[in-house]
């Protein structure tokens, strides 16, 4: 395909760098030279960051290092030069005490990574639960052309003849083993066998939302959020991706260009056709405020009485993203999906999203169903609200047992998450299933960081009796591979006084999921006599980032974002001489 370029040479923001006869361009030059390049290599071409995040101890990420080859390769065949630029690789399972802690980091560093190097275009290598949206956000706020490589699910597993979910059958097996009904053996074997390659969650977790989110958006190759970590495709994709950035700067496509608010409301629309995660209710408003876009938390409810689950996969469903990508991947439930779907919105293909799916099929209907067949019928994402959550709450209805969504019960209140998790052992806890679990000082500043604690563990004494769920309320995150009738996200947080606060054992809470609603049954004279003898928590870091994050993070309707980082002001460009 023949690029129409916009852009000349001189117009190149790396040619500041480069071209000039003035001292500070020569010795950039010479440091080139250093590195042992030709001036023709460098000189009046494309200058493209990849921006890697591989790691060696994040699974999720690990074979990115060699993607980072495929894309240089396809940068250098279209006539670019590649700077590979690693970035904090935020490992999902190994960071603490939580990844959201760093999201804001990594969007800081990658905006100031771009910002201060010579780059004229940018493709993003990531792809666990924060790195998307952290990656994005900084890259949203530079605001080159811009392209991102997923770094794919990993592989189905199985275990005992079944296939495992990661994240979900931990949950489930876990429950198992602490019912007395999965051997020492059994738990080990699964050990080994729950993921078997690099890549991201094999369920639709965080990591495959968010990357479906990026595929929504236009901002991956149609067809790359589905491939698998460790399928041959998958270097071809990214040795494409290297390509067609070279192609997006010569045509001066960047992402303020293509994205609107049309594709944040189709990113809410594919969310809940995948029965996504509940992360995305805190990603989408981050990223959207880099761009100037709102992203109330209200979207949720625009939507997900019409569009139900149609995506066959864990946790939702019973398949993973393999059988989905064979099934027809993204692009096929895109086309399930459009007729719910604004898809006359652009993408880093220079070409629309119906464009970019005319010829899209589906092989599997029972994995990816059309929206007459649907998975679950029940609500995806609820936001609800009342007097312990005024300005909103979360729960993924879709995988809460349904005899819960409408529910009273005691509270049985926790004020941290270690004596949360002593207490689950405890044979002598005063708890029955009706109860209601709260964990509280879980937040953005409570905790810090917002940790995903929300999928609160059972009572061992009622695993043993059968119980599997329970209503479940904190101010933190869950983890998009997990299920269960876990209100999350309660805004605003304990920490800061919000309702939460106040809550204390014994006082009855009804959630009513189909109203849309979760109150605390106090009175308001009695909550405002609570309120007035509560003392803010004392602040527990002195100094460093989490000291910064604490003082700056927004709530979680807002993104969690920091609130100097947010809003769409492009930045003036360095001073070079």
């Amino acid at each position: 395909m023949t690029t129409t370029k916009k852009v000349t040479i001189d117009r190149l923001r790396s040619q500041r760098w480069m071209a000039p006869d003035y001292m500070r361009a020569f010795t950039h030059r010479a440091r080139m030279a250093q590195a042992g390049y030709r001036r023709e290599e460098f000189m009046e071409r494309p200058v493209i960051g990849i921006i890697n995040t591989w790691s060696d101890i994040s699974t999720c990420h690990r074979h990115l290092r060699d993607r980072a080859q495929s894309v240089r390769e396809g940068i250098l065949r279209k006539g670019g030069f590649p700077i590979e630029l690693p970035a904090l690789s935020l490992g999902e399972i190994w960071v603490k005490p939580t990844t959201m802690l760093y999201r804001n980091m990594l969007a800081m560093e990658v905006e100031e990574l771009i910002r201060s190097h010579p780059l004229d275009g940018v493709v993003i290598l990531a792809g666990c639960d924060k790195t998307t949206p952290g990656t994005l956000m900084g890259a949203f706020s530079m605001n080159l052309p811009t392209i991102f490589v997923p770094a794919g699910a990993s592989s189905n597993a199985y275990f005992q003849g079944e296939r495992v979910g990661t994240g979900t059958g931990t949950v489930k097996w876990l429950n198992e083993r602490k019912a007395g009904r999965l051997s020492e053996e059994s738990w080990l074997e699964l050990e080994g066998s729950m993921t078997r390659t690099d890549g991201t969650c094999n369920t639709m977790g965080t990591a495959s939302t968010m990357t479906g989110i990026v595929e929504i958006m236009g901002l991956c190759l149609p067809g790359a959020q589905s491939i698998p970590a460790v399928d041959s495709a998958h270097p071809r994709m990214a040795s494409a991706s290297g390509e067609r950035i070279v192609d997006m700067v010569w045509e001066d496509l960047r992402p303020r260009n293509f994205l609107s608010e049309a594709s944040f409301h189709n990113a809410a629309k594919v969310v809940l056709a995948i029965g996504g995660s509940t992360n995305a209710c805190v990603h989408l408003p981050a990223m959207s405020g880099r761009l100037g876009i709102k992203f109330p938390i209200d979207i949720w409810e625009q939507y997900n009485r019409d569009i139900p689950v149609i995506a066959n996969i864990t946790p939702a469903g019973k398949f993973l993203m393999e059988d989905f990508h064979f099934a027809g991947g993204f692009r096929g439930l895109t086309k399930q999906l459009q007729s719910k779907l604004d898809m006359s919105a652009m993408t880093c293909t220079g070409k629309t999203l119906a464009e970019n799916i005319a010829n899209a099929k589906v092989h599997n209907e029972d994995i990816i169903r059309p929206l007459t067949n649907p998975v679950v019928n029940e609500t995806g994402i609820a936001v609800l609200r009342g007097n312990l959550c005024p300005r909103g709450a979360i729960i993924k209805a879709s995988a809460a047992s349904k005899h819960l969504l409408k529910h009273s019960g005691r509270a049985l209140v926790f004020d941290n998450h270690a004596d949360l998790n002593k207490a689950m052992d405890d044979a002598n806890l005063d708890v029955d299933e009706t109860c209601v679990l709260i964990l509280r000082n879980a937040g953005p500043k409570g905790a810090p960081g917002m940790p995903e604690w929300g999928n609160i563990p059972l009572p061992k004494k009622l695993l043993q009796k059968g119980v599997r769920d329970m209503v479940r309320i904190s101010d933190s995150r869950m983890s998009g591979t997990h299920f269960g009738a876990c209100i999350l996200h309660v805004t605003p947080e304990s920490y800061v006084g919000g309702p939460l606060a106040l809550v204390k054992n014994g006082d009855i809470i009804e959630l009513d999921v189909d109203a849309r609603t979760l109150n605390l049954k106090v009175s308001d004279e009695e909550l405002a006599q609570r309120r007035a003898v509560w003392v803010p928590p004392q602040p527990k870091y002195p100094r460093g980032w989490t000291r910064m994050y604490v003082e700056h993070v927004t709530q979680a309707d807002e993104g969690a974002d920091l609130d100097f980082l947010s809003g769409s002001e492009l930045l003036d460009e360095p001073d070079i001489f």
